[in-house]
């Protein structure tokens, strides 16, 4: 790291983390808990950050339920893989035709095209679309 790259502590004091009491933060978190009330206007007032002050009333609202807090509870479980056994849809096609099925507002229209002519119902697709 070159010399001019350093921070003077003088210049940029640094920044200490703060420690607040039991009694400010129940104070907060009755404020932010009342009914039509933003818990960011109350972190602004308090001079907290709104995600703090979140995690507090989150913390405050599971001790009240007598869940364990995000940090004492157990990870969730690693989701197990359930296979699933798909049925095919039950849709009589001719061999040699080609299904369009197009769903628009509401309605549901089903094309059934010769798969000779193809070329025709890629152009036709082509237009529809636009």
């Amino acid at each position: 790291m070159a010399d001019n790259d350093r921070v003077d502590d003088e210049v940029v004091p640094a920044i200490e983390r703060r420690k607040h009491s039991r009694e400010f933060k129940e104070m907060a978190v009755r404020a932010a808990m009342q009914p039509h009330v933003s818990i960011a206007a109350v972190a602004l007032h308090y001079r907290l950050s709104a995600n703090l002050l979140r995690r507090w009333v989150v913390a405050a609202r599971q001790r009240a339920s007598g869940q364990p807090a995000l940090d004492e509870a157990q990870p969730p479980p690693a989701a197990a893989f359930v296979p699933l056994q798909l049925q095919a849809p039950a849709v009589a096609t001719v061999p040699g035709e080609i299904r369009i099925e197009v769903r628009r507002s509401g309605a549901t229209i089903t094309l059934y095209w010769p798969l000779s002519a193809a070329d025709a119902c890629t152009a036709w697709l082509q237009g529809w679309l636009r």
